[in-house]
């Protein structure tokens, strides 16, 4: 089984935020945004297309703290976590557990804007990869599963994430060169091959 991909976000517009209503403290915001460029090296990047987390706000997805299992924030099925698609991408309210010293230290921490940032974890279901000679080679994640939004200190690819991106890249880049050639050679034999 492979690992859970993660990909970070920084929330638009200061979006992400705390709020006090009605006796509850909620951490809230956009937990990813659709069509934002994530880079994963020089010439090299995907995005997430909208649509992708379709389905997946009514599973069973937890809030973390730095995607740390043992520092659970909210769940949807209990009702702390809630998720929602729209426009510009998968957003979010957790209900601050008032009586966990975690959860506040860190409610504290993003309402002083110390921590700032969200990632979330997931399987692609489907993607698209558009390679073009002296572009970026995009990946378009189509559709994800969902595990988890976590709240994090330092958004970052983690490196098996950037690694099997580059070796799908030079997968990528042997077919076409191979593709070529035999169209190549092909020509120079004068027989007719499609690309």
């Amino acid at each position: 089984m492979s690992e859970t991909e993660r990909r970070f976000s920084i929330p638009r517009d200061g979006q992400f935020r705390t709020r006090a209503e009605d006796g509850n403290l909620y951490i809230e915001g956009y937990f990813a945004v659709y069509n934002s460029r994530y880079d994963l090296w020089d010439g090299a990047y995907e995005t997430i297309a909208p649509g992708a987390f379709d389905g997946e706000t009514e599973g069973d997805v937890r809030a973390l703290t730095n995607h740390d299992t043992t520092l659970v924030l909210g769940r949807t099925t209990a009702g702390t976590l809630t998720l929602r698609t729209d426009e510009v991408g998968l957003g979010g309210s957790i209900i601050v557990n008032q009586a966990d010293q975690d959860a506040m230290n860190l409610y504290e921490r993003v309402k002083r804007g110390d921590v700032s940032q969200c990632s979330f974890g997931f399987d692609i279901l489907d993607q698209d990869v558009q390679y073009q000679d002296g572009e970026p080679t995009v990946w378009i994640i189509r559709k994800v599963r969902l595990y988890e939004v976590s709240v994090v200190t330092f958004p970052a690819y983690t490196d098996t994430s950037v690694e099997v991106r580059r070796t799908e890249f030079a997968d990528l880049k042997k077919r076409r060169s191979e593709a070529w050639k035999a169209k190549t050679l092909a020509r120079l034999r004068g027989v007719h091959v499609d690309a």
